[in-house]
């Protein structure tokens, strides 16, 4: 890969730099707002068709940097990557030219069959050099640098060798890409796991971080234990603000971005949450502003 391309936000009113996710419920009042908002990001997969959603977001493009989420790439998957998806996310990528592109530390597809679900992976040795292998060949297709996203995970692999944090860490030194912390995730699976996700934040600070979500989630019972659940679907919890907090001070004020993927508020509360984040960032913002990285 080559070297690190650093761009900066433009934020739409000049002042907001956080971003949400681009939902359909929302999608006719942002046309008609056009609110202030530092970025829009979708999930690419959702984009793939040509169908007048692309054409909305061609549109959107004019006035908002664009985020590309992936969830279809499998770039943990232990058989080849499917080119023709990989393909007609480059198609994607370059009509939009995102600011940001990303993908998930996980595999979601086996033997030509997509699982529809971002599925953990054993952290060894082994499955670092798949997904680094993987994960060159894609940012080579797309000539894009990618942001790995750590994820909520509900299972731990006894086999599992190197810690998630050093893993994302290796990956970055190995292949030139980058990392999407996602502050609910890392929150979710310290609670659920009962590790410290500020000696997380501490490790993960060694590598490039472009891109910070926020999102929220849910106490469930399971067999008598509580869990947490990351379904993005309600505000950000307050002990999430609190790791938020502690990300900006390690990593800077990257790129943040709300998600809300289940029972969608009104677009105002999320437009809040959104706020916030700004609110935050710019507190204690280091000289030089906001960046991303491409």
């Amino acid at each position: 890969m080559g070297p690190m391309i650093s761009r900066s936000i433009a934020p739409h009113d000049g002042t907001a730099a956080a971003g949400i996710g681009l939902r359909s419920a929302h999608a006719a009042e942002i046309m008609a707002a056009r609110p202030a908002l530092g970025f829009l990001e979708v999930h690419a997969e959702n984009y793939m068709s040509g169908s007048p959603a692309l054409a909305m977001l061609t549109d959107l493009r004019r006035d908002y940097p664009l985020s590309l989420h992936g969830v279809g790439l499998s770039l943990g998957g232990a058989g080849e990557l499917d080119r023709a998806h990989l393909a007609r996310f480059k198609s994607l990528v370059d009509r939009l030219d995102p600011l940001l592109v990303s993908e998930h530390l996980s595999w979601s597809g086996a033997a030509g069959v997509y699982l529809n679900d971002l599925l953990p992976l054993p952290y060894t040795e082994e499955t670092l050099a798949i997904f680094c292998r993987h994960l060159d060949e894609a940012q080579e297709a797309l000539g894009r640098r990618l942001l790995i996203e750590n994820p909520s995970t509900y299972l731990r692999f006894r086999n599992s060798t190197i810690d998630e944090a050093e893993f994302l860490v290796a990956l970055t030194q190995r292949t030139g890409c980058g990392i999407l912390c996602d502050v609910n995730n890392l929150y979710v699976n310290a609670r659920n796991f009962d590790f410290d996700p500020i000696a997380y934040l501490d490790v993960l600070a060694a590598a490039p971080v472009g891109e910070i979500h926020l999102a929220g989630h849910h106490r469930a019972d399971a067999g008598g234990k509580p869990i947490l659940i990351d379904d993005h679907g309600s505000t950000v919890a307050e002990p999430v603000w609190r790791v938020y907090r502690e990300a900006l001070a390690r990593f800077g004020r990257v790129p943040t971005l709300v998600e809300w993927d289940t029972q969608l508020p009104a677009l105002e509360v999320l437009l809040g949450e959104a706020k916030r984040a700004d609110a935050m960032a710019m507190a204690d913002e280091p000289k030089g502003g906001l960046r991303a990285c491409a």
